[in-house]
């Protein structure tokens, strides 16, 4: 029942009953609250209807209810009131634009039609209870039964009266204000139809998008709080003003102070970057609160004097050069509650560890240049350091990023995509994604990747290829980060040689699954060796490991390092792929031998590949450590052949010095005399097998690599640009790409073709041979070294590379 309907009812029941007088014994059994309604139950005034009360008792009974009822009509007048006209006295928002009030008086009449009816139910309850108060007065309301129940347990009426009057001068009052407000609401509603042609969608063929934007808002504006954070407020110039000052798909409103709506906030003065020498700071940017952030800790402080030595060093190197001081994110996405963090409660089960050395070490690293660093492990934290607006992340942020670099993986590249808006494509460039397994071109063009099926959970980002940070140097189309292995001294060196077990081994896997199924070879290897683990496992389940096995459990990380140094070899099962365990391995003078695969596994065959932004194909646990390492410090052999794997067991225990590195020499850099004048920069070697960067060629001082290093190869129809650059001791140079893609190149290799296309391919530059067609690449960011097609020869550059040092060309420093 509504408000007005049931006060019009109350009346009529009060106005058309005509109270008996007390001497009229026989009306008695009537009961004013069962008029109009069935009895049993309890009447709409409260009054339970089975019993059989005199009406004027009732009355004396249901008078408090009554005035309770009566005063809550009165609050509920008020609340009625207030809501309906709430948006006349609320305050504007932070950023209203000045057409706001427009839309928040479009309801006047309706208005005052609200207090014309409210002053008339006001007005019909003070009659009725003016006829309450009459018969409270009457000396005959207090004879017979009606003894019983004295008078002053109910206040006078005529309380209730100034009460009820108060709150009728109370709604006059508000009226009287209310109006006054309709009155100037409608005045500034003139001067804003005076500008309605200044809020029309502009026509401006370089903002293109304008109007599709402005349906868009007009229909999704209330989508996301964003945007009435912004000031949105529903009405057309509040949109023009956000997607022209806030986004920037409009043109700027002439009639707008552009200074005044978005105040810049000064920009920072560059400092000069320092070299640090106090790890404290760092470890307290770092936090507490997770095993894995603990890890992290302790690896610093375990290589704390190297790190200081390495970081003198280079500053004596740099002899006072200056360097700005960089404002750097770093933002580890995958131990955010919201990615689910995995890793952090394994991290004392034998979970893997790769990943947080990788990061500790660029931590470290950042730090110890001088650079300011803010750290983040949760998506609050990310938030309030970029300035994300409040809402769900549809909208820019409110500042321009404050930040220089952006450091992050793949978890933490999703999450600020989806709370940056149109800011992270704005400010992609400055991330940079630590990226373990490596990201191809093929995967990360959009477009390219959709239209292919190379799209996957992981890719099309549309970053640059190089923006991407490997562990390993999986593919040169990303950059090389890598991360560090501890340093021996000679004297180091000398002790662990002395103190090596030729006959001890220790098995690579900390988690008892890897062991699962390796029978065979752990009693091969047995047979002439003593097997060492370091499986986790709980007090009350031990683990599933053969028993001539020695398992030490999880170990700290400083006490793998002791074991690692008195063991001789190492040995993997094939998994976990590509970890800096190995490495460490070979430093404390280990032997790592591995399993080869057949076929190799990548993305199409195998299951932990599939989905990841790659079709590399990996021939080992660890193919750095087989191409770039190699024997005898590395042995690769297949597994399946237990012949193959006893006869390399029994070489490894012959051999006495796995402690000073021997790699095999790298083929001398090519030299070119000068060549006949070509508007290419690049000549033929002197054996004409490759092209290499003229002598005579003008050369850039601010390229890197530096462009002589270049050579450019051919490869065959089965191999990749990364292969064929392997087997003739360099690496593929993806930066050199833009050199390699002119018709020109394929005349000074002797390539004939009948045409030369530009398309969009990973595998371009290239050649059809069979039917002389050359292709050029159409996408620069499609330049890949990666992949193959039994129909091309692919135009690969490469480059040489200091021993040890892949990142660096031999004459780079």
């Amino acid at each position: 029942m509504g408000l007005a309907t049931g006060m019009e009812q109350l009346g009529r029941r009060q106005g058309s009953s005509r109270l008996p007088l007390p001497d009229t014994p026989k009306q008695s059994s009537s009961c004013c609250c069962a008029e109009g309604l069935p009895q049993g139950g309890e009447g709409w005034w409260g009054c339970p209807r089975s019993e059989l009360v005199p009406r004027h008792t009732l009355l004396q009974l249901c008078f408090p209810s009554c005035r309770i009822f009566v005063l809550g009509i009165g609050f509920f007048t008020l609340c009625f009131l207030m809501t309906s006209l709430g948006g006349q006295f609320s305050a504007k928002r932070l950023g209203d634009s000045p057409f706001t009030i427009r839309t928040e008086v479009m309801g006047a009449l309706e208005s005052r039609g609200v207090l014309r009816r409210m002053s008339d139910m006001l007005e019909m309850l003070m009659k009725r209870m003016d006829i309450l108060a009459r018969l409270e007065n009457s000396t005959d309301f207090h004879k017979g039964d009606e003894a019983r129940f004295p008078l002053d347990r109910f206040q006078p009426a005529a309380g209730l009266m100034e009460r009820i009057q108060a709150i009728a001068q109370n709604v006059s009052d508000i009226a009287i204000k209310v109006d006054q407000i309709l009155r100037n609401s409608l005045l500034n509603g003139k001067v804003v139809e005076g500008r309605r042609d200044q809020c029309e969608v502009p026509r401006d063929p370089k903002y293109p998008d304008c109007a599709g934007k402005v349906e868009w808002m007009r229909a999704r504006w209330t989508s996301d709080p964003c945007y009435a954070f912004f000031g949105v407020d529903g009405t057309e110039c509040s949109f023009l003003i956000y997607l022209s000052e806030v986004e920037w798909f409009c043109p700027p409103l002439p009639w707008r102070n552009r200074t005044a709506a978005l105040p810049s906030p000064p920009s920072l003065p560059r400092v000069q970057a320092a070299f640090q020498s106090d790890l404290a700071r760092l470890l307290e940017l770092i936090g507490t609160g997770k095993e894995s952030l603990s890890f992290m800790k302790k690896r610093i402080r375990h290589l704390a004097q190297q790190w200081l030595r390495a970081a003198r060093r280079l500053e004596q190197k740099l002899k006072g050069r200056q360097r700005d001081q960089k404002h750097i994110l770093i933002h580890i996405g995958f131990l955010t509650e919201e990615s689910g963090d995995v890793f952090s409660p394994r991290v004392l089960k034998g979970g893997p560890l790769g990943e947080m050395v990788q990061w500790a070490d660029i931590l470290a690293a950042l730090f110890l240049l001088g650079h300011s660093l803010r750290v983040t492990v949760s998506l609050k934290e990310l938030q309030s350091h970029l300035g994300v607006p409040p809402g769900r992340g549809n909208c820019p942020l409110t500042n321009p990023l404050p930040f220089d670099l952006i450091y992050t993986d793949y978890h933490g590249l999703q999450q600020m995509k989806q709370h940056m808006g149109l800011s992270f494509k704005k400010y992609r460039c400055r991330v940079r994604v630590i990226d373990t397994f490596g990201t191809e071109p093929a995967y990360n063009h959009e477009e390219y990747a959709t239209l292919r099926g190379y799209r996957t959970n992981w890719g099309y980002w549309n970053l640059q290829p190089t923006q991407f940070m490997t562990m390993f140097p999986h593919t040169p189309d990303n950059s090389f980060m890598g991360f560090v292995s501890e340093e021996l001294n000679k004297t180091e060196r000398q002790f662990i040689k002395s103190n090596k077990v030729s006959s001890m081994a220790v098995v690579y896997g900390k988690e008892a699954s890897i062991w699962k199924g390796k029978e065979k070879f752990l009693a091969i290897l047995n047979k002439y060796m003593e097997i060492h683990g370091t499986v986790y496992y709980e007090t009350q389940r031990p683990p599933e490991v053969p028993a001539f096995v020695k398992n030490h459990g999880l170990l700290p990380q400083h006490e793998f390092q002791q074991l690692l140094r008195k063991a001789k070899l190492f040995i993997g099962f094939g998994f976990p792929y590509e970890g800096p365990a190995p490495l460490e391995a070979i430093a404390n003078g280990c032997v790592f031998l591995q399993a080869r695969f057949n076929p190799p596994h990548s993305s199409l065959n195998h299951e932990f590949f599939r989905g990841k932004p790659t079709s590399r194909e990996v021939s080992s646990q660890h193919p750095y450590a087989e191409d770039f390492i190699g024997k005898p410090h590395v042995w690769t052999v297949d597994y399946n052949n237990s012949e193959e794997f006893e006869a390399a067991i029994k070489t490894i225990v012959r051999t006495q010095d796995f402690c000073t590195t021997s790699s095999p020499p790298l083929p001398p850099k090519a030299r070119s005399p000068a060549m006949q004048s070509l508007p290419s920069p690049l000549a033929l070697s002197p054996n004409a097998t490759h092209l290499v960067w003229s002598p005579s060629a003008s050369r850039d001082p601010h390229a890197w690599p530096p462009v002589d290093s270049l050579q450019v190869w051919v490869s065959e129809t089965r191999h990749a640009c990364t292969e064929t650059c392997r087997r003739r001791g360099l690496v593929c140079e993806p930066t050199f790409f833009r050199f390699l893609n002119k018709k020109e190149v394929f005349l000074q290799l002797s390539i004939t073709c009948d045409s030369t296309e530009y398309e969009m391919n990973h595998l371009y530059p290239a050649v059809a041979e069979n039917v002389h067609e050359c292709y050029l690449q159409k996408e620069p960011l499609l330049f890949s070294c990666a992949g193959y097609n039994t129909k091309y020869r692919r135009l690969c550059p490469c480059r040489d590379y200091r021993k040890g040092q892949v990142a660096l060309c031999r004459d780079c420093l």
